[in-house]
C-alpha cells in the first residue's frame, strides 16, 4: 500500500480522520469532482444530503477499482457541500460512515471540507474529489 495516514504529535487526534498523508507509490491517480449519480446519471437521494455523500464516496471507490486502486490508496479529499452549515455535519458524518462501512475501510484520509453556493445542477448537494497513489 502506497498511503500511510497518521495523526501527529501536536495536532487533534479524531478517531475516523487523519491529518496527515504520506505517499510512497509511483503513480499519482486524479478522480474528478464525484456526485451522487448512478451509473445511468440518475442522482441518487435527491435532498438526503447523507445519501449523496456515501455515493460520492461510492462512485470514488468505482473509479479506484477501475485503475487497480481502492480507497485504501487515498491521499486526500475535497469535499465541496452546498449552503455549507456546521449543523450538517451529523449528516456529513453519517454518508462518511455509510460508505466506509460498505467499503470497508477507516480511517478517512486528509480532507478539504468547503461550503459552495451550487454544484452543477440544482439536485446535488455535495461533489468530492479525490487523489490517490499506487505503488
Amino acid at each position: 500500500m502506497a498511503i500511510t495516514l497518521v495523526n501527529p504529535d501536536g495536532l487533534p487526534k479524531i478517531d475516523v480522520y487523519r491529518q496527515v498523508s504520506i505517499a510512497s507509490g509511483s503513480k499519482l491517480i486524479f478522480i474528478a469532482g464525484q456526485v451522487a449519480w448512478d451509473a445511468e446519471g440518475v442522482t441518487v437521494g435527491e435532498g438526503d444530503l447523507a445519501a449523496q455523500v456515501e455515493r460520492c464516496y461510492l462512485n470514488i471507490g468505482t473509479a479506484l477499482a477501475e485503475v487497480g486502486g481502492s480507497f485504501d490508496d487515498v491521499a486526500k479529499l475535497t469535499v465541496h457541500v452546498v449552503d455549507w452549515t456546521p449543523d450538517k455535519m451529523p449528516l456529513l458524518l453519517e454518508g462518511i460512515s455509510r460508505a466506509a462501512a460498505k467499503l470497508g475501510v477507516t480511517p478517512v484520509p486528509p480532507a478539504t471540507l468547503l461550503g459552495v453556493a451550487a454544484l452543477d445542477v440544482p439536485e446535488h448537494l455535495v461533489e468530492i474529489e479525490a487523489t490517490a497513489v499506487l505503488d
